[in-house]
């Protein structure tokens, strides 16, 4: 067998076409590749009836806020312990109906009881100086209007005898000397019975004053004995208003000091709502602003009567005083929900709120298709309410959006609706 020789124009050939065979797949690849790439993912689906979908809407908003609280009376006291005591007995206990006699609890305190005696004792020894000192003062007087009636009696004996030595010194039957000692004597008298009057007067008129330090002491004696009193039977703590008792803070036995929480009473017949209210949707809340409360017994109707001042967890407290009468149930400390309306906005776009999404802010929301599908639209949001959003670019009255938390096709802007 002879071996026949290649020619080397063969091998050359056939060089380059394996060369372009390998060129050609290597492009069919490359092409394929980028191809693929830059297909769009397949939209996913997401059935109708798992997403809240709303229609866009023109025509008046009401814009709301809401928050929860409670009920709680209008009047409330705290009744405070007047001085300091151990609590012997606890008469009443909370949910009590009180009247402002009503003893709550007692209290003992030994060393009030030995200081109310010992003020009665010193009230008791000041009447007793008063007493004595008004005796003395009195007797003083009686001895001077006694002086001064003497020397009345006096005077007039001395005023008659001068008169008939006058007679008699007309006749010529006493001596001028004897007249001149008469009249002498009747002028002494006189001068006497003036100094004695005005005396009279002056201890008449000074005797209130010289009683004055003594009528004090009993006042101030006085006044120490019945705060004592006062002290003995307020370790009766009362009421002091027609309610309900709500709390007692101590118990038997305790030792509490003066000025000290003893007793919580309210007023259940008149009750307002206090509601806490995202600081956020605080900006346009007013005083006077309508409001209702559903006590989930029934809704009342109300006003904003008070705004808390400072925030508290992100929340600040809103009161509204309560209008009309109350529904079968309402009490205090009731969970109620509260609604306050803060103004009715005119022929506006808006739609149901959606799951994310401030006020005057842009949100991704996904607008329904005629081919069942939802693209992802740019929205601007306007003033908000608790179910609705006042709606200003993006968005037209008769479009559908999808409003649920679509977080979880954050990256897709295109979804299919199924069912």
């Amino acid at each position: 067998m002879v071996d026949i020789a290649r020619s080397p124009d063969v091998k050359k050939r056939k060089k380059i076409r394996r060369i372009l065979v390998g060129a050609g797949l290597l492009l069919v690849a490359i092409l394929i590749t980028v191809g693929v790439s830059r297909l769009k993912p397949a939209a996913p689906s997401v059935d109708r009836a798992t997403v809240w979908i709303d229609t866009v809407k023109r025509g008046p908003m009401l814009r709301q806020v809401r928050g929860s609280g409670t009920l709680v009376p209008e009047e409330i006291r705290w009744i405070p312990s007047t001085t300091a005591g151990r609590v012997d007995v606890i008469r009443l206990r909370p949910g009590a109906v009180v009247r402002p006699d009503t003893v709550i609890l007692e209290l003992s305190n030994p060393d009030l009881q030995q200081s109310v005696k010992e003020a009665q004792l010193a009230f008791q020894s000041a009447q007793a100086a008063y007493v004595n000192r008004k005796a003395e003062l009195e007797s003083a007087l009686l001895s001077q209007q006694s002086d001064v009636a003497s020397i009345k009696a006096a005077l007039t004996k001395a005023s008659l005898n001068l008169e008939a030595q006058e007679k008699l010194y007309t006749d010529k039957l006493v001596s001028e000397i004897q007249l001149k000692q008469s009249r002498s004597d009747a002028e002494e008298l006189a001068n006497r019975f003036k100094i004695a009057e005005s005396r009279l007067k002056i201890q008449t008129e000074g005797m209130k004053s010289q009683l004055a330090p003594q009528e004090a002491d009993v006042d101030q004696k006085r006044a120490a004995h019945e705060l004592r009193l006062r002290q003995l039977e307020d370790l009766k703590v009362k009421a002091g208003m027609n309610g309900v008792l709500q709390e007692v803070p101590v118990e038997r036995g305790a030792q509490v000091n003066a000025g000290e929480k003893m007793a919580r009473v309210a007023d259940p017949s008149t009750l307002k709502a206090e509601l806490r209210i995202a600081e956020t949707q605080m900006r346009d809340i007013r005083i006077g602003q309508y409001a209702e409360v559903d006590t989930r017994n029934g809704t009342v109707k109300g006003k904003v009567s008070r705004l808390d001042p400072k925030s508290t967890g992100g929340t600040v407290g809103v009161d509204v005083i309560l209008e009309g009468k109350l529904p079968d149930g309402a009490r205090p400390d009731l969970s109620v929900d509260g609604t306050i309306q803060l103004e009715k906005l005119e022929n506006v776009i808006y739609v149901g709120r959606p799951a994310f999404g401030q006020e005057n802010s842009t949100v991704g929301l996904f607008k329904l298709t005629a081919d069942g599908e939802a693209l992802r639209t740019n929205v601007k949001l306007g003033r908000t309410s608790v179910s609705q959003v006042e709606i200003l670019e993006g968005l037209q009255p008769g479009d559908q959006v999808i409003l649920s938390d679509m977080s979880a096709q954050d990256s897709f802007d295109r979804i299919r609706i199924a069912g």
